[in-house]
C-alpha cells in the first residue's frame, strides 16, 4: 500500500508538471525595482503605485487573465545592460526586455534585436498609434525595434509662490521667457524680488544637466550636431551661445552652482529657488509636497516644458521601450508575446500614472490622462519631444564626455570654445572605436 501511495503521489506530481509544461512560457526581463513583498500577488491596478508597483501588478494581471501563458519575470538592477549582454553572449536572452530608447541603437546596429513590425501588427498596434516622441524613440533604419512605453525628459518645475512674488505670473500661470535675453531679464528680476536664484540646477557630478540643456536648445535650432554615426559637431555658434547663456547665469549668481541632484531636489522642495529643470520622474514627489500643508511648495507647484528660447519648440527626450532580443521562438511563443504586447499597450494609461508621458496618442488625448495632476500642462512634450538621430550609438558615455566639458565651461574653469572643441574631439575618438 505504501508503494502504491508513493506511486500515486509521483504520478500526481508528473501530471502537475505536465500540465504546467503545456503553458507557453515567455521570459521577461525588466528594471524598475523589486517590490515583490508588497505586490507579488496583486492584480488590482487601483492599488498599485509607482513604477515597480504598477509594472508588477500589470504582469500579475496578465498572467491571471491568460492561463495558457506563463510570464516569468527576472528583475535586474538598473539599468541591467551588463546582464543582458552576458545573456546574449551565452545565446540565452529573454523574450522581452525593458530598454531605454537611447540604448536601442547599440543593440540594433549589431543585429542583436529583432524588428518588431510583425509582432506589433499581430498585436494590433503600430507606429500610427504612437506619439511623435514615442515613434522617434523606436524607429531605427525604417523598422520598429520596440513597443514605446513612455517618454521621459526635462521639464521646468516651477515654484508659483516665488514667481508671484517676483511679478512673473499672469492669469494664474507662470510667465516663462521666450528668448535668452528674456531669461536673463526674468532671472535678474526674480533674484532682486526674492533674494533667491531663479534656477536650481544639479551641477555637481550630474553631466545630464548640462547635456540636456545643450541638446534641447540645439534641437530647437535645428542644428545638425551628429553629422553621421562616427562624428559629433559642437564647435558651432549654436552650441557656443547656449553654453554662454548658462555660464552667464552662473557668473551672476542667478542659479545654484554647488549642488548635486539630491541637494537640488531638497532645495526646490524647500522653496529655495524658482525653477528646477529636471525630469518627468519628479512630478509625483513634487506634487505630494504641494499637497502638504506647511511645506514650502504647498499649493505652489507647476510644471511645464522647457522655456522656448531659440528656434522651434523642442525638448530632448528619452523613454522606455519593450524590445525583443534576437533568438529562436516557437509560433506559440510569438503569439503569446503579441498578446502580452497588446495587453501592455492597452494599459499605457496606468503606466502614465508614474509621471512619465504616455507613448500612445489616444492616451495623451484621453480625459483620464488629462485629469491627472499637471498632465495637461506637460502634454506638449509628446509632440515636441525629440531624440538624437537613430544612428547614434554610445549615448550614455557620450553624455558623460560632453557633460564633463560643459561643466568646466559653465563653471568658468575652461574657455567655452576650448571646452566644445575638446568635447567634440573626445566623442569622435570614442565613436571611431565603435563598430
Amino acid at each position: 500500500m505504501k508503494r502504491l501511495a508513493l506511486a500515486g503521489a509521483a504520478l500526481t506530481a508528473l501530471a502537475s508538471c505536465s500540465s504546467a509544461d503545456q503553458r507557453t512560457e515567455i521570459d521577461v526581463q525588466r528594471f524598475f525595482g523589486e517590490c515583490g513583498a508588497v505586490y507579488d500577488r496583486e492584480t488590482d491596478l487601483t492599488k498599485a503605485e509607482g513604477e515597480c508597483g504598477i509594472v508588477t501588478t500589470l504582469i500579475n494581471r496578465f498572467n491571471k487573465e491568460n492561463p495558457g501563458l506563463r510570464v516569468d519575470v527576472n528583475v535586474v538592477a538598473w539599468p541591467g545592460y551588463a546582464q543582458l549582454a552576458a545573456q546574449m553572449a551565452a545565446g540565452d536572452p529573454p523574450d522581452l526586455v525593458t530598454m531605454h530608447q537611447s540604448v536601442i541603437s547599440d543593440y540594433q546596429s549589431r543585429g542583436l534585436l529583432e524588428p518588431m513590425d510583425e509582432i506589433l501588427k499581430q498585436a494590433g498596434v503600430g507606429p500610427a498609434d504612437f506619439t511623435a516622441a514615442g515613434a522617434r524613440g523606436v524607429l531605427k533604419g525604417g523598422k520598429v525595434y520596440g513597443l514605446p512605453w513612455d517618454t521621459v525628459g526635462g521639464l521646468f518645475h516651477v515654484n508659483l509662490k516665488l514667481f508671484e512674488q517676483a511679478g512673473l505670473m499672469q492669469n494664474g500661470k507662470p510667465v516663462l521667457p521666450s528668448s535668452p535675453e528674456e531669461l536673463l531679464a526674468h532671472a535678474r528680476k526674480f533674484k532682486a524680488a526674492t533674494g533667491k536664484p531663479y534656477l536650481i540646477q544639479s551641477q555637481v557630478n550630474d553631466p545630464a544637466t548640462h547635456v540636456r540643456n545643450l541638446y534641447t536648445y540645439l534641437l530647437a535650432q535645428d542644428a545638425v550636431f551628429f553629422t553621421d554615426r562616427k562624428h559629433i559637431r559642437l564647435k558651432t555658434p549654436e552650441a557656443y551661445r547656449i553654453v554662454q547663456l548658462f555660464r552667464t547665469l552662473n557668473e551672476e549668481g542667478l542659479t545654484t552652482v554647488d549642488q548635486d541632484n539630491p541637494a537640488a531636489i531638497g532645495s526646490f522642495m524647500n522653496g529655495e529657488g524658482g525653477v528646477f529643470p529636471t525630469g518627468t520622474w519628479m512630478i509625483g514627489s513634487f506634487d505630494e509636497e504641494a499637497k502638504a500643508p506647511g511645506r514650502p511648495l504647498y499649493q505652489s507647484y507647476g510644471v511645464f516644458p522647457y522655456a522656448h528660447l531659440w528656434g522651434r519648440e523642442a525638448s530632448f527626450v528619452d523613454g522606455h521601450a519593450w524590445v525583443m532580443p534576437k533568438r529562436e521562438r516557437s509560433p506559440a511563443q510569438r503569439a503569446g508575446i503579441a498578446r502580452l504586447i497588446r495587453f501592455m499597450a492597452g494599459q499605457n494609461f496606468e503606466w502614465a500614472r508614474t509621471g512619465h508621458l504616455p507613448a500612445f496618442k489616444a492616451v495623451v488625448a484621453s480625459p483620464a490622462f488629462q485629469a491627472l495632476p499637471h498632465r495637461n500642462d506637460i502634454a506638449p512634450l509628446a509632440a515636441i519631444g525629440r531624440t538624437l538621430p537613430d544612428f547614434v550609438q554610445r549615448q550614455a558615455p557620450i553624455e558623460g564626455l560632453v557633460g564633463e566639458e560643459l561643466s568646466a565651461a559653465v563653471a568658468g574653469q575652461k574657455p567655452i570654445a576650448e571646452a566644445l572643441a575638446d568635447a567634440e574631439r573626445r566623442v569622435n575618438e570614442l565613436l571611431a572605436q565603435t563598430d
